[in-house]
């Protein structure tokens, strides 16, 4: 099979090291992926840089992260109120946060003129492919920088707002099916791309279908209209050779089996707090799956004190280190709350405790 693009680029250690742990082997250590969204850890490695993918880079190598799936650099505080449009809808900074305040839709019959743009094929290679060819050969040799999809509920029911898409799932089935079905078309799109490219042989898919007490839609329902979708834009990856990590925040526990047979080989971010307990995924899945995440992001990190941060980082790599299938981060991001000494904290740890064999 021919190499992939970041094969050729990674230092030999970082990719062997990743590569081991996505096919359940100890490297030398346990990998580590992570998404920064702190803007004091972006001025504690990258002071003073304008260019953020130059500052990202610094910022991941700085910390030793192996694996990222993108940036996310926070708006300054400075910046609270500022809104912005984007055709029909509008955005504003709250928190460090950019929302989406203002929809086109106001009713189910609105959601009628929904065409969401599918772009073709070329032009995905022509300008997508080459930015993210780009990021891998920023984020090289040290950091594989991973791309990815959405399957598209996620992006259907932001679009739509989630009160009205709720509603016209159950009023307005055809339209959402034929809006689910033109968001799901983006992501083959994309899937395939990147299964043609070969950039990374692993590929990040995301939706959120979950919160903490479960999936925000039955079982049932997933597995009659979400779960052929995902499978649908998996494929392409699966016959590339690519691993499938699927992103979804919450308790996935009810469809973990289903995830699995429609193509997935790992899960992020694995939220402690929401049931996705590591010890547990690990005995009942981990020789299916690659575990991704897994340290609390809510409370510990920004909360927590750097002893209860290494305690728990040790506990983590105890329970789902051994054997590999373990990427080990936070459970979705380093979120701009957190304190810059629990950051680095969190980090030296993983490298401390983190070396096979492990032995705590």
């Amino acid at each position: 099979m021919a190499e992939f693009y970041a094969q050729k680029i990674l230092d030999g250690d970082v990719y062997e090291r990743i590569i081991k742990s996505a096919n359940h082997q100890e490297g030398d250590r346990v990998p580590i992926w992570d998404l920064i969204d702190n803007r004091a850890v972006y001025e504690y490695f990258a002071p003073g840089e304008k260019d953020i993918l130059k500052a990202s880079v610094k910022v991941y190598q700085g910390l030793g992260i192996d694996l990222c799936r993108g940036i996310a650099y926070p708006p300054s505080q400075e910046e609270e109120g500022r809104t912005s449009e984007a055709g029909e809808f509008a955005y504003a900074v709250e928190g460090q946060t950019v929302w989406l305040k203002e929809r086109p839709f106001k009713t189910i019959k609105d959601i009628a003129n929904y065409r969401p743009y599918i772009p073709s094929k070329e032009e995905i290679m022509d300008n997508w492919v080459p930015e993210m060819k780009r990021w891998v050969e920023a984020f090289a040799p040290r950091v594989m920088y991973v791309p990815g999809c959405g399957v598209g509920l996620d992006a259907a029911r932001h679009s739509i707002g989630f009160e009205l898409f709720t509603y016209a799932i159950y009023d307005a089935p055809d339209e959402i099916n034929r809006i689910l079905n033109d968001h799901m078309e983006i992501g083959r799109r994309y899937a395939e791309a990147m299964a043609e490219s070969r950039l990374c042989p692993l590929a990040f898919i995301w939706d959120d279908i979950a919160y903490k007490g479960g999936t925000m839609y039955s079982p049932r329902w997933l597995r009659e209209n979400w779960v052929p979708r995902l499978k649908y834009i998996v494929e392409p990856l699966k016959e590339a050779g690519i691993k499938v990590i699927f992103h979804s925040d919450g308790n996935l526990l009810e469809i973990v089996d289903d995830l699995i047979s429609a193509g997935v080989d790992g899960l992020n971010p694995l939220e402690q707090l929401a049931g996705m307990d590591l010890e547990l995924l690990k005995k009942k899945w981990g020789d299916k799956l690659i575990l991704v995440g897994g340290i609390d992001c809510s409370q510990l990190l920004p909360l927590g004190t750097p002893e209860e941060i290494r305690e728990k980082v040790k506990w983590a790599l105890k329970v789902a280190g051994p054997g590999g299938g373990f990427f080990i981060g936070s459970s979705s991001e380093i979120v701009p709350s957190t304190p810059l000494e629990n950051v680095l904290t969190f980090y030296q740890a993983i490298h401390e405790f983190g070396k096979y064999p492990i032995n705590l």
